[in-house]
C-alpha cells in the first residue's frame, strides 16, 4: 500500500494526504458516534482533476473509496469499515461558488460548500437558497445531494433533488462527467443527474452542481398552534394549503413528549402555548407582498381553524427574534436527544391519510411492549416525514436498553411503516444502518434493478462499498 500512498502524495502533495492516527481521527467516526472505522489515509483534493486522478489510482490498486463531506449523516454512509484498507475522500477543500447566474436564477457551486454559506451568498444577491436543515452550519452540498437531503422547506421547494438542475461527477473509472447545465427542461434520454442524487457516493462522486435559486421573500410570519390530535393537525394543514397555497413554507409537528425533553435540557425553550398540548405545530408563511398582507392572511386562516375546532391555542411571532425562537424550539429537539443519551432513531415517511392511525397504533404497541419508554416524535408533518425516536425509560441505561431492544423495536416500527405503505428512510438515506432491511423494503425487482446499476457503474465495487446495496 505504500506505493499507492506515494502515488497519491504526488497528486495531492504531502499536506493533503493524512496518514497518522491523530490526523485521521476526526474523519473516522460518524456524527452520532454510532460507527467508527479505520482508513488507510484521508485524502483532501482541491479540484476535480485531483479527484479524477485519485479514483484512477485507487481503481488500479483495487482500493475502496469512501466519499465524505461535512460528516453530519445519521446512517454511517460516510464512515469507512474496520479493515483499514479504505481511503476517505473528503471534499471540504472544493468549496468554491463558481457562478451565480442572476438571469437564470441558478448557482453553480462545488461539493465542499457549506450549506449555510450558500444560503448567505445567495441572500447577498437577493435570492433564497431554500434547502434548510439542522446541520446547515457544517453539512456540505455534496453530501446534501448524495443523500437527497430534505429539511424544513420541502413542503414548498422540494428535496435537494428538486433543487438540482445539473451535476459534475467523477465516475468509478475516474472519468469526468460534466453535466453542469442550468436547464429546467432537457428531455434528451436518461436523466443521469437522478442516478447520482441520493446514491450516497456508491455510483459516482459528486464534485459540483447547478442549483435553483428563488427570489428572496419580502415578508414572513411564523406561528405556533396547539392541536389535540393528529387528525386535526392534518385538517389544519389542508386548510392552510387551501387558503395560503404556495405561501405555506413550513409545517412542523412536535409532540408534548419531545418538547418536554427540550425544556429539560434547554429551559429557555419552554413552549409558549398553554396547557402542554399533545401536538404543537410550527407554521410559516412567506410572500413577496407586504407584511400586512401575510399577517392578515395568517390571522384569517387561524380564525377559521379556531371556529372549526382544529386548534385550541395560537401564538404569532411578533418579531424576527421570536420567530427564530420558535424555530430553535424545533431544531433543538435533536440536540436535547443527544444530551439525554443514545436513542433509537427512525426517519420515516407515512402517507398523510395513514398518519393518524400509524401514530395511534404504533404508540400503543410500543408503550404496551416497552413500559415507560419515551417516544420523541417530531418532524415535517407537511410532507409526512416523522422522526419517530425511542428513548429508554427514565433511569434505565440507554446503552443496555438499546443493545437489548434495538432489533425488535426497529422491526415493529418498520412493520407498521410497511403496513401504511410508507418508507423506512425519508431524508437521512440508507448508509450502512438500513442496508440489511432495504431488500425487503424495496422488493426484489426494485432491489435487483439497484444492484444492476451498481454493477454497471462500479463493477469493481470501489465506491463506498457495503452502503445502500452490497454486491
Amino acid at each position: 500500500m505504500q506505493n499507492l500512498i506515494d502515488q497519491l502524495s504526488s497528486v495531492l502533495g504531502q499536506k493533503y494526504i493524512l496518514t497518522t492516527d491523530e490526523d485521521k481521527a476526526p474523519y473516522l467516526t460518524d456524527w452520532r458516534k454510532r460507527y467508527t472505522g479505520k482508513a488507510l489515509a484521508v485524502l483532501l483534493p482541491g479540484n476535480i482533476s485531483e479527484v479524477s486522478s485519485i479514483v484512477k489510482l485507487c481503481a488500479e490498486n483495487q482500493v475502496a473509496i469512501v466519499p465524505q463531506g461535512g460528516n453530519t449523516g445519521f446512517c454511517g454512509g460516510a464512515t469507512p469499515d474496520s479493515s483499514g484498507k479504505q481511503v476517505i475522500l473528503n471534499l471540504k477543500r472544493m468549496n468554491q461558488i463558481r457562478e451565480i447566474d442572476v438571469a437564470n436564477q441558478t448557482i453553480t457551486l462545488e461539493a465542499g460548500c457549506i450549506l449555510q454559506t450558500v444560503q448567505e451568498k445567495a441572500a447577498e444577491q437577493g435570492f433564497l437558497f431554500p434547502l434548510s436543515l439542522g446541520a446547515e452550519g457544517s453539512c456540505m452540498i455534496g453530501g446534501n445531494l448524495a443523500t437527497n437531503a430534505g429539511g424544513t422547506n420541502v413542503l414548498r421547494y422540494g428535496n435537494a433533488r428538486d433543487l438540482c438542475l445539473g451535476l459534475e461527477v467523477v465516475t468509478a473509472k475516474g472519468e469526468i462527467w460534466n453535466g453542469l447545465k442550468g436547464l429546467r427542461k432537457d428531455n434528451t434520454g436518461y436523466d443521469l443527474r437522478d442516478l447520482f442524487v441520493g446514491s450516497e457516493g456508491t455510483l459516482g462522486i459528486i464534485t459540483a452542481a447547478v442549483m435553483k435559486l428563488y427570489p428572496l421573500p419580502i415578508s414572513q410570519w411564523t406561528t405556533l398552534v396547539a392541536c389535540e390530535t393528529i387528525s386535526s393537525s392534518i385538517a389544519l394543514l389542508n386548510l392552510f394549503q387551501k387558503r395560503a397555497t404556495s405561501l405555506l413554507t413550513g409545517f412542523e409537528m412536535m409532540t408534548q413528549e419531545s418538547l418536554d425533553l427540550n425544556e429539560k435540557h434547554f429551559p429557555q425553550m419552554a413552549n409558549p402555548l398553554q396547557g402542554k398540548p399533545p401536538f404543537t405545530i410550527l407554521i410559516e408563511l412567506s410572500d413577496h407582498e407586504s407584511e400586512d398582507h401575510v399577517r392578515q392572511l395568517l390571522e384569517t386562516i387561524l380564525e377559521e381553524a379556531f371556529e372549526s375546532q382544529f386548534i385550541s391555542d395560537a401564538v404569532i411571532a411578533s418579531n424576527l427574534s421570536q420567530a427564530n425562537a420558535f424555530w430553535h424550539m424545533r431544531e433543538h429537539i435533536t440536540l436535547a436527544q443527544a444530551e439525554e443519551g443514545a436513542n433509537l432513531k427512525h426517519d420515516i415517511t407515512i402517507p398523510l391519510s395513514s398518519l393518524d392511525s400509524f401514530i395511534k397504533e404504533t404508540d400503543a404497541l410500543m408503550r404496551n411492549r416497552y413500559p415507560g419508554i419515551r417516544i420523541i416524535n417530531f418532524g415535517h408533518l407537511g410532507d409526512g416525514n416523522l422522526h419517530y425516536n425511542i428513548a429508554p425509560p427514565i433511569g434505565v441505561d440507554a446503552r443496555i436498553f438499546n443493545e437489548n431492544n434495538e432489533k425488535p423495536i426497529h422491526e415493529l416500527i418498520y412493520a407498521q411503516v410497511e403496513r401504511c405503505n410508507g418508507s423506512i428512510s425519508a431524508e437521512h438515506g440508507v448508509g450502512q444502518l438500513k442496508l440489511d432491511g432495504l431488500r425487503a423494503h424495496k422488493g426484489e425487482v426494485a432491489h435487483e434493478l439497484m444492484m444492476t446499476l451498481k454493477r454497471a457503474l462500479d463493477p469493481q465495487n470501489i465506491l463506498n462499498p457495503h452502503k445502500v446495496v452490497s454486491i
